[in-house]
């Protein structure tokens, strides 16, 4: 344990978010070398050179190989003396299954969360969607369990963007989130509402608003598949608005997702950076760094 500053150490598929956050923050940065044996293993090679307290920076999308690696790192980290280590993962996963709905099914949302609670001192994300918790930490039961939300910066966007934004959100569970993104500047919201009819296929149906003319932005916390963005924008066409884009904290985009979403009509696409995605436009550094600072101090 040679230096006192905490160090950030990330993966090279979110080095240049995490080298970003290190930067706002005043802290070292390294990159944690990985490489992939035929049979599908991880070696990791980590920095030597480590001080009490570490933070480890990486987005959960394409989670399954990610989250042995993140153990993988929590302990090799643990056996070399690291006292206090942080997860800083702006996408979180496996908290969306958070009951068994049929006999048998796995809730991965407690399972995954105690895993992460056993590895981390503390935990930080964005804008995870907990449908019948109110809290992360009853997910990862660690007193910091962080669960932040981009409302911010995302209307720091809009208002540079857009004169006279009209903004949507796709179902009635956005309403609270869509609310605050608004209220920030005072833009004007609308809420749909949401029918699932299956995996990709949704029914939305738009309230009555003056849709004809305006610069409508759906926003959304996560987008997958597509398939309700994609809904809400078709419903939208007839009104004539000025443009129709898109805006997301959370850019999966799966497939075909943003060919289908283009072909509908849609101007822009935005996404904030948890995600890497050609669509990121809305930093999250510092709002991560306001959040990991406060954790730091306690």
């Amino acid at each position: 344990m040679s230096t006192k500053l905490p160090l950030l150490i990330s993966f090279s598929d979110y080095q240049q978010q995490a080298k970003v956050l290190a930067m706002v923050c005043g802290i070292p940065y390294e990159t944690i070398q990985l490489h992939h044996f035929p049979d599908g293993e991880s070696q990791l090679i980590l920095p030597v050179d480590l001080p009490e307290t570490v933070i480890v920076c990486r987005s959960l999308n394409d989670p399954n190989s990610k989250l042995i690696e993140l153990m993988l790192t929590a302990q090799s980290l643990r056996q070399n003396g690291v006292e206090r280590i942080i997860l800083v993962a702006p996408y979180l996963c496996y908290m969306r299954q958070d009951k068994a709905f049929h006999p048998g099914e796995v809730v991965s949302q407690t399972i995954i969360g105690r895993f992460l609670a056993g590895l981390f001192d503390a935990v930080i994300t964005v804008d995870t969607h907990l449908h019948r918790i109110s809290e992360l930490r009853e997910a990862i039961p660690i007193e910091n369990a962080v669960n932040i939300n981009a409302t911010q910066p995302m209307a720091n966007f809009i208002e540079t963007r857009f004169n006279n934004p009209l903004l949507l959100g796709p179902d009635g569970e956005s309403e609270q989130w869509v609310k605050e993104i608004a209220t920030h500047f005072g833009f004007d919201y609308a809420v749909a509402q949401k029918q699932r009819l299956g995996d990709h296929k949704v029914l939305v149906t738009l309230p009555e608003r003056a849709y004809s003319g305006r610069d409508i932005i759906i926003v959304d916390d996560v987008a997958s598949t597509g398939k309700t963005l994609l809904e809400a924008a078709k419903q939208l066409m007839p009104y004539q608005p000025a443009s129709v884009s898109i805006l997301v904290s959370h850019a999966l985009f799966m497939d075909d997702a943003i060919e289908q979403l283009n072909a509908a009509g849609i101007q822009h696409i935005y996404s904030c950076d948890s995600i890497p995605h050609p669509t990121n436009t809305v930093s999250l550094a510092n709002l991560l760094a306001n959040a990991l600072q406060d954790v730091l101090r306690h």
